[in-house]
């Protein structure tokens, strides 16, 4: 979520300070351009001083226009600046430099044309710095309430388009601060706001991995969040004391159970020994009896399993693997099955080792049950980068796909084996035992035929639940 939020904020404080930073470079431009513009006009307001006095027909109007053109000169020669001025006809009194003359085009002609209007020159185009263009201001030179002449100057805009460029670069470098400044706050703001959705986020996938004693520290973040932390720790608190007295109830009824159970399977034997030989309902309810009695075991030791906390110890799981195949190669023989143990020679990892040695002996009780005779049930140990694993695999009829998605269930049983002993628990029983210790067990097909069992544990420690 942090990676969609924070791009999002990114992009929006880049939008403001893009929107606020065009309009300042624009007006700064502006105003250095109007700066300009005001110098000028009070140079044309200047020199049409002096050329009002020249346009008289005074005995020293002729000193006064070479005072003129002098001025001009010099002003032009300092400044790089094209100024002069012009009778209506276009006829020059003085300017500078001596080749410079009015355009028939363009700006400059718009401006004189503008000033013979008794107007003067106050809002030319605006210049930009990446375009090479020129200011041209004008002022009418007015006597008796006639305009008589223009003064017109035409400057460059180079120094003016640099300072214009400075200022832009200063605005720019500006808005980069304000936006590594805006960036740092968003992303303080961003974890704040996502750090308890986070640590909800991880407490739910802890509890959804079995692990229910996982909360949330409802101590950051907005209230609203804070809030909904405390709501989920009081629904993981209920939900916790409702399967712990699921728990409860089952390994209650199931150890109380027992004894009536014992006792009812007792009077059944004390009542065939009263019977003729052979009767077939006493042997239908005998191993119903004994049926019964595995299930509640099985339930008795999957509500032990699902309370427990698993020991874990660093241990080599090959020996340990080793020792249940070898313990349950007698029965595979017996039922003309061959259960061999092959892959590494070593493969240290952190297990339980009861309830790994549990998990072990319910995969192979399962392998030897269903492999035909004649066929091998094969037991491969590998040691894997982050896991070692334990792979189980036999002949046998194998599931379909969709057995394989239920197979572990509780109480499950493929139609096709009704027939065959067990409760249905005892799978579901090696998940929970491997689960509370950070491993898990998987199912697969085998090729042609039969069933992969995968059960794996960590090579490094689990972190706390």
């Amino acid at each position: 979520m942090r990676s969609r939020l924070l791009p999002l904020l990114i992009v929006l404080m880049a939008a403001v300070l893009l929107t606020l930073g065009l309009p300042l470079a624009v007006s700064v431009a502006a105003a250095e351009q109007q700066r300009l513009v005001i110098d000028r006009i009070d140079d044309t307001a200047r020199f049409a001083g002096l050329a009002q006095a020249i346009t008289d027909t005074s005995p020293d109007s002729e000193e006064r226009r070479r005072t003129l053109q002098t001025d001009l000169e010099v002003y032009a020669s300092v400044y790089g600046i094209r100024a002069g001025v012009f009778f209506r006809d276009d006829r020059a009194l003085a300017k500078a430099p001596g080749s410079w003359s009015l355009p028939a085009e363009g700006e400059g002609r718009t401006a004189f044309a503008e000033a013979l209007l008794g107007r003067r020159s106050h809002d030319p185009p605006q210049v930009w710095p990446w375009r090479d263009g020129r200011v041209v201001v004008a002022s009418p030179v007015v006597r008796d309430g006639d305009v008589v002449a223009v003064v017109v100057i035409d400057s460059p805009t180079g120094e003016m388009r640099s300072r214009i460029l400075r200022n832009w670069l200063y605005i720019a470098l500006g808005e980069a601060l304000a936006l590594l400044v805006a960036v740092g706050a968003a992303v303080r703001l961003t974890g704040w706001v996502l750090l308890p959705v986070r640590t909800l986020d991880a407490a739910t996938h802890d509890i959804a991995g079995g692990r229910m004693r996982s909360r949330v520290a409802a101590s950051a973040g907005p209230p609203e969040l804070r809030r909904l932390a405390r709501s989920f720790n009081e629904m993981a608190d209920n939900v916790e004391d409702v399967l712990e007295q699921q728990r409860a109830f089952v390994a209650d009824a199931s150890h109380q159970l027992r004894n009536p159970l014992a006792a009812l399977l007792l009077r059944i034997e004390l009542l065939a020994l009263e019977l003729p030989e052979g009767r077939e309902e006493i042997a239908a309810v005998r191993t119903e009896g004994k049926r019964l009695a595995r299930v509640l075991d099985d339930l008795l030791d999957l509500a032990l399993a699902e309370h427990a906390e698993a020991d874990l110890q660093l241990i080599d799981i090959v020996p340990l693997t080793a020792e249940r195949v070898a313990s349950w190669r007698p029965m595979a023989e017996r039922e003309g099955v061959r259960l061999t143990v092959e892959g590494a020679p070593a493969a240290t990892a952190w297990a339980d080792p009861i309830a790994l040695s549990s998990a072990l002996d319910a995969v192979i009780d399962n392998a030897v049950k269903f492999t035909p005779a004649g066929e091998d049930v094969t037991v491969t140990v590998t040691a894997g980068a982050t896991e070692a694993t334990v792979v189980v695999v036999d002949r046998g009829p194998g599931l379909t796909e969709a057995e394989l998605e239920r197979v572990g269930d509780r109480f499950w049983r493929s139609t096709r084996h009704q027939n065959v002993s067990g409760s249905g628990l005892g799978l579901s029983i090696s998940r929970v035992l491997l689960a509370a210790g950070g491993g898990s067990i998987a199912y697969e097909h085998h090729e042609p035929h039969g069933l992969r069992v995968t059960l794996s544990v960590p090579r490094d420690l689990p972190g706390p639940s």
